[in-house]
Order: structure tokens, then C-alpha cells, then sequence
């Protein structure tokens, strides 16, 4: 589903430059669950952003259910990131105005779908993550699990190829966290494909496999538990 090669990626700052991705490689399948952890700087995150098309390397090639995203104009990968993957972050990133299923039928509306068929896919994605009863809720009338909950519907209301996830637990208590995980745990099982950015070492075993990244490279790769870590 991914494969990524020698992939560089370096920020520059005045007469500073930092490499923060080294010409990492990294190939995941369909369906399967990774995890990629690392300490705060190791380059996790600015990998995901690479994969996900939410950034762009300075060197390497990615593709994308063999689709060499790189060589897609600015309007190709946006099309692309919006019809064929899903995103969630830390932060949730819900419109406060809207209601839970306007959040999670935005998305669908913006590809072109009606509002039967929006509203329609956007609900089938809030019962799958066990919120069918808050559907008219505003993002201030939900829980943090809550409102993580509603943006991974609203992630996979397109069904998309990949889900990718950004430290999606980081602002939850350890057993709203295991919640969430246990949304996308449901989810793999049912044949989606998800890269998750985590540094929490417990939460990242419920992945099939773990990648550690240290300054830029990937040092470890290991096999994960693929199941809910008490």
C-alpha cells in the first residue's frame, strides 16, 4: 500500500540547516496496522506528514497503492489526500459550529457527495465508532474521547485507503486513549489500513508491527502484540 525509499527531508533556518529524515525507507501493506514511535524530535511526525502527502521530502520516491504521489500536480495530491486517505490528529480538529455528523459529513460534501449520501455515510461512520446517539452534540458538548471519536469518523466516512494518525491519544487520559486505540484496532480488523505516529510504547504494541525512528532513521522494527494493552 506504501512504499517509500530513501526518503530525505531538511528544514533550513537562516545559515542552519537540520536533516531530519535521513533517506529512511519503509514499505507497509494493505491492511496492515503500523505503529512508529521515537522520542519528541526523531523525525516521527515529519515522516507521516511525507507519507501522507501533507508535506513534501527533498528526496526519495513515494507510492501510494501504486500511485507515485510526488509526480502529482498541487491539485492531483489534494484530490488525492481527500478521496483516497483519511486523517487524524491530536487535536482533533473539529469546526466547533458544526454538529457531529455536519463534521463528519463535510468531508463528503466536498468530494461532490449529495446530502442524502453524505449524511448517509456520515452516520454509518459514527455508529462504527459508537456515537449514533451524538449526532446533533456540538465538538463543546462531547468528551475529548468523544470528539477524537468523531474525527476518526469523519476520517474513514469516504472509506478511505489509509488512515493516518497523528498522535491521536496524546491528549486523552490513558483509558479514553485505550478507547480510541480500541476504535482502530475494530477498524484494522475490518481491512483498514492504518500508520499511526505514537510515542507511547504500550499504545503503539496494538499495531502489527512497531517502527522505532531515532534522529531520522529507523533503528528497530518489531513485531507488535495486535492486541489492547491493559
Amino acid at each position: 500500500m506504501i512504499r517509500a525509499t530513501k526518503i530525505l527531508k531538511k528544514f533550513k533556518t537562516g545559515d542552519t540547516e537540520l536533516v531530519v529524515l535521513k533517506g529512511l525507507d519503509l514499505h507497509v501493506k494493505p491492511g496492515e496496522f503500523v505503529a512508529i514511535t521515537g522520542k519528541s524530535g526523531s523525525g516521527k511526525s515529519t515522516l507521516i506528514y511525507q507519507l501522507s502527502l501533507l508535506d513534501e521530502p527533498n528526496g526519495g520516491e513515494i507510492f501510494v497503492d501504486g500511485v507515485d504521489i510526488l509526480k502529482l500536480s498541487n491539485k492531483e495530491k489534494t484530490n488525492f489526500r481527500l478521496r483516497e486517505l483519511g486523517f487524524v490528529f491530536q487535536d482533533y480538529a473539529l469546526i466547533p459550529e458544526l454538529t457531529a455528523l455536519e463534521n463528519v459529513m463535510l468531508p463528503l460534501l466536498m468530494q461532490g457527495a449529495n446530502d442524502s449520501v453524505a449524511e448517509r455515510s456520515a452516520k454509518t461512520a459514527l455508529e462504527k465508532v459508537g456515537l449514533s446517539d451524538k449526532l446533533n452534540n456540538l465538538p463543546n458538548q462531547l468528551s475529548g474521547g468523544q470528539q477524537q471519536r468523531v474525527s476518526i469518523a469523519r476520517a474513514i466516512g469516504h472509506a478511505p485507503k489509509i488512515i493516518f494518525a497523528d498522535e491521536p491519544t496524546a491528549n486523552l487520559d490513558s483509558e479514553t486513549a485505550k478507547t480510541v486505540l480500541k476504535v482502530f484496532q475494530e477498524l484494522n480488523k475490518e481491512g483498514q489500513t492504518i500508520v499511526m505516529v505514537t510515542h507511547e510504547k504500550d499504545y503503539a504494541m496494538v499495531a502489527h508491527r512497531v517502527i522505532t525512528i531515532a534522529d531520522g532513521i529507523i533503528v528497530e522494527t518489531t513485531m507488535g502484540a495486535n492486541k489492547f494493552i491493559s
